[in-house]
């Protein structure tokens, strides 16, 4: 019944109840005689609820479908891409709590079970460490506030690896409509595909919301070329002196201002992959440049320990062969019906 709905789009499960109760191809789909009952409405919740809550029968289904067509010879080996579609929660826009309204002493239900299951989280293993959102949906609160429509909803990536030469889903994850969750989610699926089917691409397409320095390392040390152009964010300064006016002195491992300043290392995040340098603030304090510089006390940049991976996509990123790969990754996945995601 409940693949009768996302076929034939019926979104009530009550609407869904009486269409197979007077429907005769519908009751023969389902093996119900004529003369048996259709089950309540409510049976869709309490088992989506209760026993198929952690049960993971959807992924049992999903991962013996993707092993017939590799059995069928429809998975190549050879090309995959990563992309997300976004998927509006169904959630009201308007219902909405922030910082303020969590200390609240009485909060609703769903809130009070997505705070107990963060934290009880186990930590995360890589990256940055997330912050706590600035918008929480009162009636989804698992769902992201996200600015991909015009006006703004609470919603969430619906995450796919393809094979591409045939056009088969190896794997997919559903996250909250963040990117840096969306990287995190294509991570997951490129290691889970290597470890329950043997799926290691030679190459990987992405777009550039993938193109960190961790996971373009992650990517080429499992063996697969990065199709993925590099994230750029160092022209982000508001008005001040971008990375690349700083020349690194790989020798001595250090940083120099355009004053001629030095930035010795100062520190590592070994988790997020940064290494951060920073300029003496008596250096910072006298120099003439201050104001088109930094707007603090001293000026700090980061270097990602995975440089070298950067660079190498960067020159990669001219060949033909790359431009044409990431140009098609939007069609890949992106063209795929998805049905809301509920509140439940």
């Amino acid at each position: 019944m409940a693949m009768i709905a996302r076929l034939y789009g019926i979104t009530s499960e009550r609407r869904l109840c009486e269409e197979v109760r007077f429907n005769l191809a519908y009751r023969w789909f389902c093996r119900l005689p004529l003369d048996a009952p259709v089950p309540h409405h409510s049976t869709f919740s309490k088992n989506r609820h209760g026993r198929f809550r952690d049960a993971g029968i959807f992924r049992i289904l999903f991962e013996q479908t993707v092993r017939r067509c590799a059995n069928a010879g429809l998975i190549a080996h050879k090309d995959a891409a990563i992309d997300a579609s976004f998927v509006a929660a169904d959630a009201s826009w308007q219902r909405k709590m922030r910082d303020a309204d969590m200390a609240a002493p009485r909060l609703p239900r769903p809130v009070c079970e997505w705070l107990a299951d963060q934290a009880n989280a186990p930590p995360q293993d890589y990256g940055v460490p997330r912050g706590k959102p600035a918008e929480v949906s009162r009636t989804d609160p698992a769902s992201a506030w996200s600015a991909r429509t015009a006006r703004g909803r609470f919603g969430y990536a619906f995450n796919v690896l393809i094979d591409t030469p045939g056009g088969v889903a190896i794997d997919v994850e559903a996250s909250p409509a963040r990117f840096a969750a969306e990287v995190d989610a294509g991570r997951t699926m490129l290691a889970r595909a290597d470890d329950r089917f043997g799926y290691r691409p030679k190459r990987v397409a992405a777009d550039t919301a993938y193109g960190s320095a961790a996971f373009l390392a992650f990517v080429t040390d499992r063996g697969t070329i990065p199709h993925i152009p590099v994230l750029e964010r160092s022209e982000q300064t508001k008005g001040k002196f971008p990375r690349e006016a700083f020349r690194y002195e790989r020798e001595q491992d250090r940083y120099v201002c355009p004053a001629g300043k030095t930035l010795p290392f100062r520190g590592a995040d070994r988790r997020a992959g940064f290494l951060r340098y920073s300029a003496s603030p008596a250096d910072c304090r006298a120099c003439y440049l201050k104001l088109k510089c930094t707007a603090g006390s001293n000026r700090s940049v980061t270097h990602s320990e995975h440089e070298d991976v950067r660079e190498l996509v960067r020159g990669e990123m001219q060949t033909p062969l790359f431009k044409r790969r990431c140009g098609c990754v939007g069609a890949s996945s992106g063209c795929l019906p998805m049905p809301r995601v509920s509140g439940g």
